[in-house]
């Protein structure tokens, strides 16, 4: 996200301790706030806000991030499973969860694209957020506030998202370097996971790993629990035990990884988050 942002003229003075710093506070927003991902969409908005970036860039900057994680995922995802094709490893679960995955990454990126590349639907979608969003708080207000968001404010918003989308069509060279960087955040994140069941003594084929990684992220992000919690675990264990992982090891490893990555993620980024809202206040919107 940041490489995009880099690629695009921002952020040049924005240092590599500042974007961690940024990431951590995301992580932890993401995490302890059950919204889908929605409040931290807001919330980087609202830090890259202060470094110069408009609100429609950063929005954009997370759909590309999301759309390249898909992306490189789903490549990484087909490379496992021609592995445990080789290994003769792969069962029906195998074929199913990665038929459900490649489907579900293609119609998100699909649906992506049919929606940035015409500034008419942009406009739609706009009007239908508007109405859906001041009616939601024209109701829980009482009437007391009518009206949050107005017309030209959210059409000039969703414009500059349809120019920047056409610019990324033109030059798709400014795609390569971010392409590269969730290649790495995808093998980053299985690599915690291997490492947790080695650390039992139990080496568990990364390309199992990959496919349960991606049906338990998938199983997270559609729940209500901060960070998928509960849920995302829930699924990450019973695949691994129908893929053959023993239970109990499958259990361990599991909640071993989703602790150290909880832990990091609370300590870290709510000293972040803290920190820069006693700095410039909370956000406004």
């Amino acid at each position: 996200m940041f490489s995009y942002l880099k690629n695009k003229g921002n952020l040049e003075k924005l240092t590599h301790r500042q974007m961690t710093r940024i990431s951590l506070e995301i992580n932890f927003v993401n995490h302890i706030i059950p919204s889908g991902g929605a409040v931290g969409v807001s919330y980087l908005a609202y830090e890259l806000k202060r470094h110069g970036v408009s609100i429609s860039r950063s929005t954009i900057a997370q759909v590309v991030k999301h759309v390249l994680m898909f992306a490189s995922f789903i490549m990484l995802l087909i490379i496992s499973v021609i592995v445990l094709a080789i290994d003769q490893q792969v069962g029906r679960y195998v074929f199913v969860s990665t038929a459900i995955l490649t489907v579900l990454a293609i119609a998100a990126t699909a649906l992506v694209i049919y929606l940035f590349s015409d500034n008419k639907r942009l406009q739609k979608l706009s009007d239908r957020i508007r109405r859906i969003i001041n009616s939601t708080v024209n109701f829980v207000t009482r009437g007391k506030k009518p009206k949050l968001i107005d017309k030209k404010t959210i059409d000039n918003f969703f414009e500059e998202m349809h120019h920047d989308y056409l610019a990324i069509k033109r030059d798709k060279k400014t795609l390569y370097s971010p392409f590269v960087w969730s290649i790495l955040a995808n093998v980053l994140d299985v690599a915690l996971l291997w490492i947790a069941f080695w650390s039992f003594g139990v080496a568990v084929n990364p390309a199992v790993l990959f496919i349960a990684f991606g049906v338990s992220s998938i199983a997270g992000v559609v729940t209500v629990t901060p960070g998928g919690a509960g849920v995302y675990e829930a699924v990450m264990i019973a695949f691994l035990a129908s893929a053959g992982v023993p239970q109990e090891t499958a259990i361990a490893g599991t909640l071993l990884a989703r602790v150290i990555l909880l832990a990091g993620t609370i300590i870290f980024g709510y000293t972040f988050y803290q920190r820069t809202i006693n700095s410039y206040g909370k956000p406004t919107n």
